[in-house]
């Protein structure tokens, strides 16, 4: 007897909302657009409001979550105290302006459209952030992520994010739930009181507690030496701590995930937790913004249309305006201001996060939702062409400048000096490994070592050497390492997949001069077409030492020797 499904809904909304993401991303990426336009536009293709298969909207708005959480978790690992603090003097008054000038236009603007103040104000806070992924990924492909410009981008929008999360654990306490507006003055005192003990609390548990705790489990599941079990541990974290900030503090599910990833990034297991749970968190995060295009009635555009105009003048003109006049107040280059203003011009996820809580909490009308996918996409899709215009912009607005912009010349840049530069990166810390790493410290090389034994990354760690955990085959993990900056690979571990390596870290940095080590001389020529620049073979090595040895018991002269290795190399290589 054939056993027949009885519900498909999961099967068919992930199989759906992800192939239509696929194919409209490529065609996005294949017009030089964000794929995040096309995973958008997948969301609009299989919602409700559109022919054709329709996606259960409930199952994706919980794969949605999931996607949120890993999100935010990511964002934890990779935040770091010191990196805002390096740019803090532009980044935090530039941040926070933007968002009070946008904030304020936003609720002003929407109130003559008939919204409440506070519904507004929430509009404007949504419209205010900017998306980390677009902008990261623009500033990589422009090669400005790690220029002082770079560094000073990231830091400004870790600010924005870490306004968005506040907003996301106060904006329960603000609200009165049955009418959508702001709870009384008692109430919110009350409410809000409630809440900030509730955020303490979890912030120190979490802290206090798990910051002895998550250490000690991922210590223990990585010496199981189980990459599946050290990725369920990730997940397991991620979500758990996740739930548990919801279900026993009363915050936001996407504020314990983000605690969670703090504590990891802290540990010396962020690269690869970071690492293990991206393929996950990307899934997942694709699922988010389907989700979000499942919103999307296209009459609304039409029905909507000043709305939208509002919308995306606060997006394109207002925030980019505001961001322009602080740096140029803080007396940055024209060319910087205008960098920072563009990369900024543009919403993302944060923006959907803040609004749906929002909507859920009766505070925004179902259309701003509507309105923030357009605001979306027309910007995602503006904002590679526009940062393109940046050097032309420049040179013609300060042909027309009378008084030139002050610019960065002779200013300590923002960030410099905090990524590593023309440093070499060694896979591998068995004796091979050690012996290079000496020689190339005795003569002034930075090093940075990545190992899967985290007892040897450990022991590194607390010696004061930079040492990364986790596989080499990662490309998360070699970009912890800063392969991009790197003049220099060397692999000497045998264990190591060294043509996907030597793959990866090419594609990363094709200036890179790679030198790998191969268990078989089958291998070398896989590993010089992979872009290895010399390949030492272990049965060629062993082949040339029993060579001199034997020569030697036979009493060869050092001119013998010599001319029988050179015979070995040309039958071995």
């Amino acid at each position: 007897m054939e056993c027949v499904p009885h519900n498909l809904d999961l099967i068919l909304t992930l199989t759906g909302g992800l192939t239509a993401a696929l194919v409209l991303g490529l065609m996005t990426q294949k017009l030089r657009l964000s794929p995040i336009v096309g995973y958008l536009l997948a969301g609009i293709a299989v919602g409700p409001f559109t022919p054709g298969f329709v996606a259960n909207k409930d199952l994706a708005s919980q794969s949605a979550e999931i996607g949120v959480i890993l999100l935010m978790f990511g964002v934890g690992v990779h935040f770091k105290l010191k990196d805002l603090m390096a740019v803090r003097r532009v980044a935090i008054p530039g941040a926070l302006v933007q968002i009070a000038i946008a904030t304020a236009l936003g609720g002003v603007a929407t109130h003559f459209l008939g919204w409440s103040w506070s519904a507004g104000m929430i509009f404007g806070m949504a419209i205010s952030v900017a998306s980390t992924v677009v902008l990261t990924r623009v500033l990589a492909d422009n090669r400005e992520l790690h220029t002082p410009t770079g560094h000073l981008a990231v830091g400004w929008l870790v600010v924005e994010d870490l306004f968005t999360v506040i907003a996301l654990v106060l904006l329960p306490a603000l609200v009165d739930n049955t009418t959508g507006g702001m709870a009384s003055s008692g109430a919110v005192w009350e409410t809000l009181g409630i809440a900030i003990l509730k955020l303490i609390a979890l912030v120190g548990f979490t802290f206090a507690i798990g910051g002895k705790l998550i250490p000690i489990l991922l210590n223990y599941v990585a010496h199981t030496q189980s990459r599946e079990l050290f990725t369920l541990a990730v997940l397991v974290l991620a979500l758990g701590i996740a739930v548990g900030a919801a279900t026993f503090f009363g915050a936001s599910m996407a504020l314990g995930a983000f605690l969670a990833g703090m504590i990891v990034g802290q540990s010396a297991f962020s690269a690869r937790a970071a690492s293990d749970a991206l393929p996950m968190r990307d899934a997942f995060a694709v699922l988010f913004f389907v989700s979000v295009g499942m919103l999307l009635e296209p009459s609304s555009i039409f029905s909507g249309g000043r709305l939208m105009l509002v919308t995306l003048g606060i997006i394109l003109v207002v925030k980019p305006l505001a961001a322009l006049i602080v740096m140029l107040s803080f007396r940055r280059s024209l060319r910087s201001a205008l960098s920072i203003s563009v990369a900024l011009a543009q919403i993302g996820e944060f923006s959907f996060i803040l609004a749906t809580v929002a909507i859920g909490l009766k505070i925004l009308p179902t259309e701003a939702m509507n309105a923030l996918v357009v605001g979306s996409i027309v910007s995602i899709t503006l904002n590679p062409l526009l940062f393109q215009a940046i050097p032309r912009l420049t040179r013609w607005l300060e042909k027309r400048t009378s008084h030139p912009v002050p610019g960065d010349a002779g200013k300590a840049q923002v960030g410099e000096g905090d990524e590593p530069q023309d440093h070499v990166v060694l896979i591998g810390y068995g004796p091979v490994g050690k012996t290079v790493r000496r020689i190339l410290s005795d003569n002034g090389i930075r090093v940075f070592v990545i190992d899967l034994n985290i007892d040897t990354i450990q022991a590194l760690q607390a010696e004061g050497k930079e040492a990364v955990y986790g596989d080499a085959s990662n490309r998360e993990i070699l970009l912890h390492a800063h392969i991009d900056q790197a003049s220099g690979l060397i692999i000497s571990a045998m264990a190591v997949p060294a043509t996907e390596v030597v793959q990866a870290a090419r594609e990363l940095n094709p200036r890179l001069r790679i030198l790998s080590r191969s268990n078989y001389l089958a291998e070398t020529p896989a590993l010089k077409k992979s872009g290895a620049d010399a390949v030492f073979s272990s049965e060629g090595e062993i082949a040339l030492s029993m060579a001199d040895f034997i020569m030697n018991q036979l009493g060869a002269t050092a001119e013998q020797i010599e001319r029988e290795r050179a015979r070995v190399r040309q039958e071995l290589f």
